[in-house]
């Protein structure tokens, strides 16, 4: 997760600047030679190891009948979707909303990104301590950021410090959601961090329709960041309802064992 979310402080900001400046082909061209490089190192430097070939197929497929991995991913598809609702619009934001120049979309991608890689390791931190914790610090965060991102981004400051939040406090939430994945199904490993990966795309997806669909109604570009809001709102809502029915079912077999040894 380091690596992608280092890649966001350089990469959209270096490819946004390209683009304007060089034009789109270009800024694709660079992108091509820099898969290239990656898949060179890729190939030169990581190690041949019989732990890379991952487990049975079947056995970690098994792990999708499990009904506490689809809730993390229904959270997770939810409640991620509003850091997308926002990064989709950014240049609009910039533009539009704050009436800056074209020269202020690749710094606040570059911010947005720095907070996304802060947010990132304070998130595997509070992952490894108290996975719940991590997950509702990060969406209770991100749901402040957002509402004041929505009504005051019109402000050059307020902007580029929400810009860094959103990224920071939604990030907070992601490793805990990767710890409670695999304690879902900790024999398929290989799968839930794919699963966990799945889960933001579709995320992507959602805040990014969600995002549009609000702008397109009329209600203005701070809407498409209500949108988010709703969407973070509604994947806590499920984390906290699931994670008292999980609570609500230990205790039942608690009780039960207990009985059984009186």
């Amino acid at each position: 997760m380091t690596g992608l979310t280092v890649a966001t402080i350089f990469g959209s900001p270096l490819a946004t600047f390209l683009g304007q400046n060089l034009g789109w082909r270009n800024a694709y061209f660079a992108v091509s030679a820099l898969g290239v490089l990656a898949f060179l190192a890729l190939w030169t430097w990581i190690p041949r190891a019989d732990a890379l070939n991952g487990g049975p197929v079947l056995r970690e497929l098994g792990a999708l009948r499990r009904r506490s991995v689809w809730e993390m991913v229904a959270v997770a598809s939810l409640g991620v979707a509003s850091i997308f609702a926002v990064y989709t619009f950014i240049g609009p934001l910039v533009t539009d909303g704050a009436s800056l120049g074209q020269g202020w979309v690749p710094i606040a991608l570059g911010l947005f990104g720095a907070g996304m890689t802060i947010g990132n390791l304070l998130g595997g931190m509070l992952a490894d301590k108290h996975p719940p914790r991590g997950l509702i610090v990060g969406f209770t965060s991100a749901l402040v950021v957002l509402a004041v991102l929505a009504t005051g981004g019109q402000s050059i400051w307020i902007l580029m410090v929400g810009l860094f939040g959103v990224g920071a406090t939604m990030m907070i939430a992601i490793p805990a959601i990767q710890v409670r994945l695999t304690q879902a199904a900790p024999d398929a490993p290989t799968l839930m961090g794919a699963i966990n990966l799945a889960a933001l795309n579709v995320a992507n997806a959602i805040g990014a329709w969600a995002g549009a669909r609000s702008i397109a109604a009329g209600h203005g570009l701070p809407s498409a960041v209500w949108a988010g809001f709703a969407l973070t709102l509604l994947g806590l809502a499920l984390f906290v309802a699931v994670s008292r029915a999980e609570l609500k079912v230990g205790r039942t077999r608690t009780s039960i064992e207990i009985d059984r040894l009186a």
